[in-house]
């Protein structure tokens, strides 16, 4: 590693893969080199000052402990709220509070944020600024595609894009942005020439990472960055083979392994061992490319590990708790991808169809994983019915509609812009919301579970642009008597959000920063649901298995008392086939609670 030619190094991957600690370990071995180091974090959960176990803010300080290396925190979410007002201040006095509000909104998405963000850190690329007295500068978090392509568009720079009411705008007014675009065209180019630019993509050896890992790896090689290297992180070997459990999920992993996507076959790749140790100061960071350490390390940790068991309610307790004074509602699972909402999803709908009640299970997830789940049951109950919203055909005829509205009189690097802009996340949300609230009405007569849910952006977004809620309640003479879908997210009574996460760190900061989201949009959580819990299993001996399990208990622990109102959870399941697996063992939870 210390040997790379390259100025600039990204990490890149979905949370919870660990690229945070494999870009601080990047940092440190390259600093102990002897070459002068900048690590910058994006991340709006950036954990730094934790894996550092150093002060780090949004200015370039010494990282304590270690010579050479230095480290900054870029706030995307302090950036994004200066790029709001940047927007917004010219405004004043011109426009009314309603309409500053609305715009305001318009830009709180993630695309908005996160070129804000690349707004912040291109002056560490163009070398214009601090970056330019480093030998190696290490980003923790690359910018997607999206916002690559968005910046890269010409006509991103005309002022038309002031106004666009209807659609789902995130970039706004680009006089706001404090880099030019010659700038950007620099940066761009820079992190295209692969003599300077390195791209980390860090997955699991799990299906749903290395799946996400090959789609921003096909995004960004379409983008002409093509230097490009694999990092397969967690990858566990079981150290005691009398654990049943421990074998099966090192067979598991090196099946996953054996049959990773074709473009990332193409890749260099280096994988790293599940550690009995969280990845916390400078030796411990030094011990993921230090063998000697790493073994000497695990071998303290393991030894001053105890047994610890965590008592957390069950799906099916949850499931019970759903319907318990209803037979009829709304429940959303939400989360970030790979923390198992479609497993969750899938499995309260089986229990709620298996106790009798109407159960409509539907999804909005791009890759069909519901199906996937269900087709490993075989026989289902009566009651369930399975239907997928499919974004692609909703997001396109939604952005059909707004290109015919917004493009009459453009150029065409106008009508591109527009294009472009539609490709956000925020227009696929916004899209398949309309297409799901019908299944919306279904709520009042029987159960409609729904993985994959709207952001608390989106739903803001939709209530303050009028798209929806607003148009009919001013429009309608029965306003009063309406139930927009909007307010039956708004009403608990009807709905229950479920909050899934990893019982790690990283998820957890982000199912609390979606949970401030959706507050936001007047909508609070009914519960949490941790999956993948080794500490609620017992009889595990595998030491490396036994110390990630006590590990977890003070991520949990959070959880209750930070965040949640009710917590539930999934135990780890070492099994291919996991929605029987997870059926099954509410049947042997259910006996265990007759008995």
């Amino acid at each position: 590693m210390s040997n790379s030619r390259t100025t600039f190094l990204f990490f890149t991957g979905k949370g919870g893969v660990g690229k945070t600690s494999l870009a601080c370990a990047t940092a440190v071995e390259m600093a102990d080199s002897g070459k002068i180091v900048l690590l910058v974090s994006t991340d709006p959960a950036s954990n730094l000052k934790d894996v550092l176990e150093s002060d780090v803010d949004e200015t370039i300080n010494p990282v304590k402990g270690i010579n050479n290396l230095f480290a900054v925190n870029i706030n995307p979410e302090n950036a994004a709220e200066e790029y709001r007002n940047r927007v917004t201040q010219p405004l004043e006095g011109v426009a009314s509070k309603a309409e500053i509000n609305k715009i305001r909104e318009d830009l709180s998405g993630a695309c908005t944020t996160e070129i804000a963000s690349f707004d912040e850190f291109s002056r560490f690329v163009s070398g214009e600024t601090e970056g330019g007295k480093f030998d190696v500068v290490i980003f923790d978090t690359a910018p997607t595609g999206h916002t690559l392509r968005l910046l890269e568009l010409p006509a991103a720079w005309s002022s038309f894009t002031d106004e666009n009411p209807d659609g789902a705008s995130c970039l706004g007014p680009t006089s706001a942005l404090k880099s030019g675009k010659e700038r950007y065209h620099n940066v761009v180019e820079r992190l295209r020439d692969a003599s300077l630019t390195t791209f980390y993509i860090v997955s699991r050896a799990d299906k749903a990472s290395l799946k996400e890992a090959s789609r921003t790896s096909h995004e960004i090689m379409e983008l002409g960055m093509t230097n490009q290297r694999l990092y397969i992180n967690g990858v566990f070997k079981t150290i005691d083979s009398t654990d049943l459990l421990a074998k099966k999920i090192e067979d598991l992993a090196n099946e996953q392994l054996s049959s990773i996507p074709e473009n990332l076959k193409q890749l260099e790749f280096k994988t790293f061992p599940l550690l009995p140790y969280n990845i916390l100061g400078i030796n411990k960071l030094r011990s993921l490319f230090k063998l000697k350490l790493q073994e000497t390390i695990s071998q303290k940790e393991i030894d001053t590990k105890k047994d610890s068991k965590q008592i957390l309610e069950s799906i099916s307790e949850l499931t019970n708790d759903l319907c318990a004074n209803q037979a009829h509602g709304l429940i959303m699972t939400m989360g970030k991808g790979g923390v198992g909402k479609t497993l969750a999803a899938s499995a309260i709908a089986v229990l709620l169809a298996k106790k009798g009640h109407e159960v409509l299970l539907t999804t909005t997830d791009p890759a069909a994983h519901i199906q996937d789940f269900i087709d490993q049951l075989g026989e289902l109950p009566s009651t369930l019915t399975i239907e997928r919203i499919d974004p692609k055909v909703e997001t396109q005829v939604y952005m059909d509609k707004i290109l015919e509205q917004k493009g009459k009189g453009l150029d065409e690097e106008g009508k591109k812009l527009i294009l472009e802009d539609l490709k956000s996340p925020c227009t696929e949300e916004v899209a398949v919301f309309h297409a799901f609230s019908k299944a919306i009405s279904m709520a009042k007569r029987k159960f409609v579970v729904m993985d994959t849910a709207p952001t608390g952006h989106t739903l803001l977004l939709l209530d303050t642009a009028g798209s929806y809620h607003r148009d009919i309640m001013r429009n309608n003479i029965n306003a009063g008597r309406l139930r927009t879908p909007y307010m039956a997210l708004q009403d608990p009574l009807l709905s229950k959000i479920i909050l899934v996460s990893l019982p790690e760190t990283t998820p957890m900061r982000e199912a609390g920063s979606l949970q401030e989201d959706l507050q936001r949009a007047g909508i609070k959580p009914y519960a949490w649901l941790i999956n993948q819990s080794l500490s609620m299993l017992d009889g595990i001996s595998d030491p490396i298995l036994k110390s990630r399990a006590h590990a977890e208990i003070e991520v949990i622990n959070t959880i209750k008392n930070k965040y949640a109102q009710r917590t539930y959870g999934i135990p780890f399941i070492a099994e291919k086939r996991l929605l029987p697996a997870l059926i099954e063992s509410q049947k042997v939870i259910s006996l265990s609670a007759v008995s």
